[in-house]
């Protein structure tokens, strides 16, 4: 059984819904990243980049455990565990790679800044919030466009949409109206109905803290904690 260390943020969320997908049996591990949980010794020896999630596998290659962080590695290594959602024909899996790092790469980045500084940084910056704030734009019309080509990212259903999926469901925090993307609130519709999907949005959301996030939460996650050489 595969141990999950997660919190029910986006990057947590995409591989809950790859487990849940796939079918596989695995373990929840609740990594509170609110209260620093990131920075225990005990998860740093599997993530040492302090980010969730991570997984470990006692049944990895050749019947030896491997551990394994970065979301988008993880949805590789589980695609390729189930065979399931990442094609093996080289056109066609080089499709999902591409999309998958385009959410790694584009999507997770800029969409994270985009809500830091509209909704948690101590002070306004405008050109911050401009900045971002297009760039969540413009990849949101990246995205619109190419899903009025194909009814997913890469044409059939795989890990870039899972990867991608519960980013774009911010929206509101990011200034838009999904009726401006029809194309991608089409395809966000599509995946809400997913049962799969579903069940992994719904994975430790007893765990989401409403209300607003606390000074305290905010040091952990925004503070000089992160910046201590470990």
């Amino acid at each position: 059984m595969i141990d999950f260390y997660s919190w029910p943020t986006p990057n947590g969320h995409k591989v809950a819904i790859m487990l849940e997908e796939a079918g596989l049996a695995y373990n929840t591990i609740d990594i509170d990243i609110q209260k620093g949980d990131q920075f225990e010794e005990k998860f740093l020896a599997i993530s040492p980049n302090n980010r969730i999630p991570a997984i470990v596998d006692p049944e990895g290659p050749g019947g030896k455990p491997i551990s394994i962080f970065e979301s988008g590695a993880i949805l590789i290594y589980l695609a390729e565990k189930s065979g399931k959602f990442l094609p093996t024909e080289p056109h066609a899996r080089m499709d999902v790679l591409q999309w998958l790092m385009f959410q790694m790469g584009n999507v997770g980045p800029m969409f994270g800044q985009c809500n830091h500084f509209r909704s948690y940084a101590p002070e306004e910056i405008p050109y911050a919030v401009d900045r971002y704030t297009k760039e969540v734009g413009r990849l949101y019309g990246v995205m619109d466009k190419q899903l009025g080509r194909k009814e997913f990212l890469a044409g059939e259903y795989s890990i870039a949409d899972m990867a991608t999926y519960s980013w774009t469901l911010g929206y509101k925090r990011y200034g838009y109206d999904m009726d401006q993307y029809p194309h991608l609130k089409r395809w966000q519709a599509a995946l809400t109905a997913r049962p799969g999907v579903a069940r992994g949005m719904e994975l430790q959301s007893e765990k989401r803290r409403t209300g607003g996030m606390s000074d305290d939460a905010k040091k952990v996650l925004f503070g000089d904690q992160q910046y201590e050489r470990r």
